[in-house]
Formats: C-alpha cells, sequence, structure tokens
C-alpha cells in the first residue's frame, strides 16, 4: 500500500515537473519571438535611418554643386535636403531610444525561474 503511494506521489512529482518545464520553455519561446521581432524592428529603423542621413548628404552636394545656378532649384533642393537629413536624425534617435530601452533578454523567463527556485526552497 504504501509502495502505491510512493509511486503514486513520484508520478504526480514527475508529472508537475514536466509541466512546470513545458511552461517555462514555452515562456522562453514567446521571449525569443519578442526579441526577434524587436531585432527586426530596430534592423528596419537602422537600414532607414542610413538611408535617409546618407540621401541628404547627397541632396546637400548637389546643393553646392547647383549654388550658383538659378534660385528655384536651391529651394527645392534645400528643402529636400533638410527634409531627409531631418528624418533620418528622427530616426537615428528612435534607434538610440530603442536600444536603451531595450529589456534584458528573457528577463521573464528568469524571473519566474527565481520564483520556482524560491517557492522549491521552502
Amino acid at each position: 500500500m504504501s509502495q502505491e503511494n510512493l509511486l503514486s506521489s513520484l508520478k504526480s512529482l514527475v508529472s508537475t515537473g514536466a509541466s512546470i518545464a513545458q511552461t517555462r520553455l514555452e515562456l522562453i519561446s514567446v521571449d525569443v519571438q519578442i526579441a526577434r521581432t524587436q531585432l527586426i524592428s530596430l534592423l528596419v529603423m537602422i537600414v532607414s535611418a542610413l538611408f535617409f542621413l546618407f540621401f541628404g548628404l547627397v541632396m546637400l552636394a548637389l546643393i553646392i554643386v547647383i549654388y550658383s545656378w538659378e534660385s528655384d532649384r536651391m529651394m527645392a533642393l534645400g528643402l529636400l535636403t533638410g527634409a531627409f537629413l531631418f528624418i533620418g536624425l528622427i530616426l537615428a534617435l528612435l534607434i538610440m531610444q530603442s536600444l536603451r530601452t531595450m529589456p534584458k533578454l528573457f528577463e521573464a523567463s528568469i524571473a519566474e525561474l527565481a520564483k520556482d527556485r524560491e517557492a522549491l526552497t521552502k
């Protein structure tokens, strides 16, 4: 009779352990998906920022080359250059802010595992 209770208790313990492990693995999976999404978003912003900054520099070079021509062209090129540089700088600031506020990888999983360890030690 006591062996049956011990076996039942052991099965329950293994089942609970497997359930905890599955939950933690699912949590880690979600953390990886979130990190991947943030990385892709950050890469898109970096590429966009670089595009607009480089295009703004090309436009600035055109302003210098065309400086001696008609004033209407200068106004258009000046506005385009300013717009591209402004967009590039805004995107660069967003990138820097995203890098500063990016959460630690697997932060939620680490916190849950710490709770599990604390619960098991009691």
